[in-house]
């Protein structure tokens, strides 16, 4: 049996920890400081990619490529095939666990996500139980499965959710808005709705990480990609708090499976966010500069991040200054090389060549 393969069984769950701890990215999750930081890329499967755009024309639309095991592993695969990233992160989309609660989705080509509201308490009574969404999203767990007998052994293969503020945002306005104004409107004029919502996505949430931790993913991080809307006490509340209770549940049924943890557009609040979230990782934007990291967040633990995604479309001089800037700050503690948000469709893809020769020193 492959070793890959082996390393997705419970019964090689010790050799499993042993051997994979040599990864770049569990050891930089497990507080080394590496000389070379290991390096993956959100949205690293994507648009750019004319592989991606290919095998997304043959599944037919966006959903049906992330309910299509072989595809959806296949373009996961891509990018590793193509520059040799430390780690995978699995192709999904945040808004799948919605859809298996049973909330209607769909994507309008050009503008996005689409999904029925979810604003009173009926509507909210109509959802699924949290623990009743793995028939739909096994093919999500199979596509795991999959990479975790294809990828390279040396690379880290991460699962992924959305936090449960940033999917309630879609949830609640039915797409993705520019304030998260309906999400906001609910929370003050329903709060019991609201959290009644929010407590539902957790526990959905928690399942679903768990299940995609028993397939084969070593690492899972937590998009909370709307967190800079929140402000004061409502981002510890809604942000913090429950990336908390989703990090403290998995410590409990997984505990050595690193939780990276990402409330994008935090600003200060990434500071203390290692103890108040209890995750491996804590990943930060482009907003925040990385010689601040290094001094107000790095101090608790490994750090992700933070060049800006705009530098895979422009590339040139500026490319490679700024990742070596941002790499050399944060040298003194366990970083991982990344973006400060997702990878754009309109990089093109020898800048994401050119940013990996300069973090390997090429």
């Amino acid at each position: 049996m492959p070793l890959q393969c082996m390393m997705c069984t419970t019964k090689f769950r010790s050799f499993r920890i042993t051997m994979t701890i040599q990864k770049t990215i569990l050891r930089a999750l497990a507080g080394e400081a590496l000389e070379t930081p290991p390096i993956w890329m959100m949205r690293q499967a994507g648009r750019y990619l004319p592989e991606y755009r290919a095998t997304r024309a043959q599944a037919g639309d966006f959903l049906s490529l992330c309910y299509n095991s072989e595809l959806a592993a296949e373009v996961t695969l891509q990018p590793i095939r193509k520059y040799g990233f430390d780690a995978s992160i699995l192709f999904a989309d945040i808004l799948l666990v919605p859809q298996a609660l049973g909330a209607d989705l769909w994507f309008v080509t050009g503008e996005g996500p689409r999904l029925s509201t979810i604003t009173t308490q009926a509507e909210l009574d109509k959802l699924k139980p949290a623990t009743d969404i793995h028939d739909h999203l096994s093919p999500i767990y199979e596509t795991v499965k999959i990479l975790c007998r294809e990828l390279p052994s040396e690379t880290t293969l991460i699962g992924f959710a959305g936090a449960p503020w940033t999917v309630a945002t879609y949830m609640i306005a039915g797409k993705g808005t520019p304030d998260q104004g309906p999400a906001h409107t609910l929370k003050s004029e329903n709060r019991a709705v609201f959290d009644g919502l929010m407590q539902h996505i957790t526990e959905a949430t928690i399942s679903y990480l768990q299940m995609q931790i028993n397939a084969g993913a070593e690492v899972v991080k937590l998009f909370d990609s709307w967190a800079g809307s929140l402000k004061d006490q409502d981002f510890i509340d809604y942000s913090i708090r429950p990336m908390a209770q989703i990090t403290a549940a998995l410590k409990i049924s997984h505990p050595e499976t690193p939780v990276i943890a990402f409330p994008r557009g935090a600003g200060h609040g990434y500071k203390g966010a290692h103890a108040a979230i209890g995750s491996a990782c804590v990943a930060v934007d482009d907003t925040v500069d990385a010689s601040w990291v290094a001094e107000n967040v790095q101090v608790d633990g490994c750090v992700q991040g933070n060049l800006k995604s705009s530098h895979m479309v422009t590339g040139g001089e500026a490319l490679v200054s700024e990742t070596r800037r941002i790499v050399d700050a944060l040298r003194g503690g366990p970083h991982i090389f990344n973006l400060g948000h997702g990878i754009t469709p309109d990089a093109d893809p020898e800048n994401v060549q050119l940013m990996i020769d300069t973090v390997r020193g090429n």
